[in-house]
């Protein structure tokens, strides 16, 4: 279970971006990455084509390793770590995201 995902608001750490904060648009699984809404932006060079009828230069987010990224807190908006514990709720047992400064939960 990865303790970001998706429309989290997370504060990156490191970086030429950090200490700014930016909302999870997607997760890559597999390489333990993630793109954050107007983090981390590349320039990418673009050839005119039959899709692409626009050329130019164009911004483009680009991947950032999870180990790089904190999520924020909703109380002080401050970056906090997340511990997985497992609850009970109308007599259902779910793991759920809890900070470990604030006791927040995430889920």
């Amino acid at each position: 279970m990865l303790k970001i995902r998706k429309n989290d608001e997370v504060v990156v750490m490191r970086g030429k971006d950090a200490g700014s904060k930016g909302r999870i648009l997607e997760v890559d699984v597999k390489t333990k990455r993630a793109i954050v809404e107007g983090l981390n932006l590349v320039k990418k060079h673009q050839k005119r084509s039959a899709k692409n009828l626009k050329a130019g230069i164009t911004e483009k987010a680009a991947l950032i390793p999870m180990c790089a990224l904190a999520l924020a807190s909703k109380k002080d908006g401050k970056p906090v770590r997340v511990h997985i514990e497992v609850r009970e709720s109308d007599g259902k047992t779910r793991k759920v995201r809890v900070a470990a400064r604030t006791g927040e939960v995430f889920d």
